[in-house]
């Protein structure tokens, strides 16, 4: 990640400091085996459904927020993609982090079906003007020409792949949207922690078959292109993104 004086620690003693002890928690096997059986009983509790962002219910791990809005601050993408909609709130998100950063930038939304409860958050919310919707499958050829010529303008483009969650479908995301992702900007693939889960019988993803397992798989033959930045995932403990941080080289 770029190391210029934006990205500078202000104290280059304490990051030092701060980075032995994330090793150290880490490493740690009974702070990891808690996180990942309190991680479970999240998940059965619908934990992250809990949480709004500036009104508008978000549906993600706090901790992954903290983390999203280190990325935003460090790699300043001028337009962020996100597949998968859901209530609006994430999209609100991205873009208020954007204009936190003084970043000129739009956040583009790409759902197979947008609820009108999102559309009204989201045309009521102080960022209408700087997000974008796109209605359609993230993987039909159409949509992601649509997406594509949306791109072209933008500089630093980051992509968040939050949608369906199949294997075969995020696979066919990354096939798309990876080479989107703009050098030393970020690609999120989201709930690859489905493969640390139980199986849900009622979902038609889960272990050996979810975003993790597809992310894996792509990036066994883009090792050139994208490195893996675990150090995400170890701070934030609780996420739902276990190798789903990865940088564009």
């Amino acid at each position: 990640m770029d190391k210029g004086n934006m990205n500078k620690p202000w104290d280059e003693e304490f990051e030092v400091w701060r980075n032995s002890v994330l090793d150290i928690q880490s490493k740690d096997p009974d702070f990891n085996n808690l996180s990942k059986a309190w991680m479970q009983k999240a998940v059965d509790n619908k934990f992250s459904y809990q949480f709004d962002w500036m009104g508008v219910p978000i549906i993600q791990m706090p901790g992954d927020l903290v983390i999203f809005q280190e990325i935003v601050w460090k790699t300043r993408p001028d337009l962020i993609i996100e597949t998968g909609v859901a209530r609006g709130g994430s999209l609100i998100f991205w873009a208020s982090m954007q204009k936190l950063c003084g970043i000129d930038g739009k956040v583009l939304g790409v759902d197979i079906d947008i609820r009108d409860h999102a559309k009204r958050a989201i045309s009521g919310s102080q960022f209408s003007q700087q997000i974008e919707l796109l209605q359609g499958s993230s993987t039909n050829l159409d949509v992601f020409k649509k997406v594509k010529q949306f791109a072209s303008p933008f500089k630093k483009i980051m992509i968040v792949l939050d949608s369906n969650h199949t294997h075969e479908h995020v696979l066919d995301e990354l096939k798309l949207y990876a080479d989107l992702v703009s050098p030393e900007c970020m690609l999120l693939v989201l709930d690859t922690v489905i493969d640390d889960l139980e199986v849900d019988p009622d979902r038609p993803w889960g272990p050996g078959a979810s975003p993790k397992s597809a992310a894996i798989q792509y990036m066994k033959s883009k090792q050139d292109l994208f490195k893996n930045l675990p150090e995400f995932e170890n701070r934030a403990a609780l996420t739902v993104a276990p190798k789903g941080y990865w940088l564009r080289l």
